[in-house]
């Protein structure tokens, strides 16, 4: 299958095409459905064969809109009640890094990998760090970069779907994003405020700036009672797009060819730890009081963004939710190059 090559054409068609399967999506009361939507059109392009090439500031734009609404759930009242969650958040993190353990060593017997592969391809990270740790100990980034991108993909098609429907249904899904109150001046001034956190955080070079940077720019925002209201659902609509399209395209055929025999394997190790994190998640709700929904979004091993945006259609704890997945990544992604130098310190003797 043919694109025309223009440098704005081909671009374009992709977003038209994307746009249209979210308005189908929307048609038929998907949850996240111009993400879900753009983000099945995107895939099946790229598997195709054909090249979707999309400007690189496009993930940037989606995730600076999509944190900055997040963020505004942080009022002093949620912040409070956080406070009493720090054990639970704590405990999450470490439970969720066993489980990628138990994982990995699952995957090392499913397929013909070695325990750092295993180890980098199963525990929730972004596939950019996992890839350059994979290139520092000297393994194949390919099929660690191949199951962190599927683990996303299918966290994204399967728990706001799966949440929503077990929750009473998903007519109306996105109605709670629709009804969000917003005006000109306070969208503006959150859009503001949510570049500015985003181009600080990357200044201090700190993991994943440009969601954590506008969530916490919102966040300050909300807490300190500056007028900033949501965006307007369009808006939203659209980040969903950029950020669905953009990760369909990571999923390209010659990752597929790259990970060979491998996919099966990185498929069952995938549903092994939702599984695994669906578990915990509904063991924490019973422990906790908490809303079995709020913790199967809160512990769902990645895609912040999304489950935080699930929460939001949900109406449930968008701060709770949001802060769990930031307590894991700010456990897990510093210790990552310790685990690893350990689990290499353990199987490198034997070999």
């Amino acid at each position: 299958m043919r694109l025309p090559a223009g440098r704005l054409t081909r671009p374009a068609l992709i977003y038209a095409g994307a746009v249209g399967c979210g308005w189908i999506g929307s048609l038929i009361n998907l949850p996240l459905p111009w993400m879900i939507g753009a983000l099945v059109f995107s895939t099946v392009l790229s598997l195709s064969g054909v090249a979707v090439r999309v400007p690189a500031v496009t993930r940037p734009v989606g995730q600076i809109v999509i944190a900055g609404s997040v963020g505004m759930a942080f009022t002093p009242a949620a912040l409070e009640s956080l406070a009493q969650m720090v054990g639970p958040m704590v405990l999450a993190a470490l439970a969720t890094l066993a489980a990628g353990f138990v994982v990995a060593w699952a995957l090392t017997r499913m397929a013909a990998v070695d325990a750092i592969t295993a180890s980098l391809a199963s525990i929730p990270m972004g596939p950019v760090e996992s890839a350059n740790l994979a290139r520092r100990y000297g393994v194949a980034p390919g099929p660690v970069i191949f199951t962190q991108t599927l683990r996303i993909m299918t966290l994204v098609l399967l728990i706001p779907p799966a949440v929503l429907a077990f929750n009473g249904g998903i007519h109306g899904a996105d109605s709670a994003l629709r009804a969000m109150h917003w005006t000109a001046p306070g969208a503006a001034l959150l859009l503001v405020l949510a570049v500015a956190g985003a181009f600080l955080t990357k200044a201090v070079r700190l993991s994943n700036p440009f969601f954590l940077g506008p969530l916490a720019a919102s966040a300050a925002a909300s807490a300190a009672g500056l007028p900033v209201t949501a965006v307007p659902y369009w808006m939203l609509a659209g980040a969903q797009v950029l950020l669905g399209v953009w990760l369909g395209a990571a999923m390209d055929r010659d990752l597929f060819r790259r990970a060979g025999g491998f996919v099966a394997a990185a498929v069952a190790s995938t549903l092994l730890m939702i599984v695994l994190c669906v578990a915990m998640a509904l063991a924490m709700a019973a422990a906790t009081g908490s809303a079995w929904s709020t913790m199967v979004l809160a512990f769902a091993p990645g895609s912040v963004t999304e489950m935080a945006l699930t929460a939001k259609m949900l109406q449930a704890d968008i701060a709770l939710v949001t802060a769990f997945h930031l307590v894991r990544i700010f456990i897990i992604l510093p210790t990552a190059p310790l685990f690893t130098r350990w689990v290499a310190w353990l199987v490198r003797p034997q070999s």
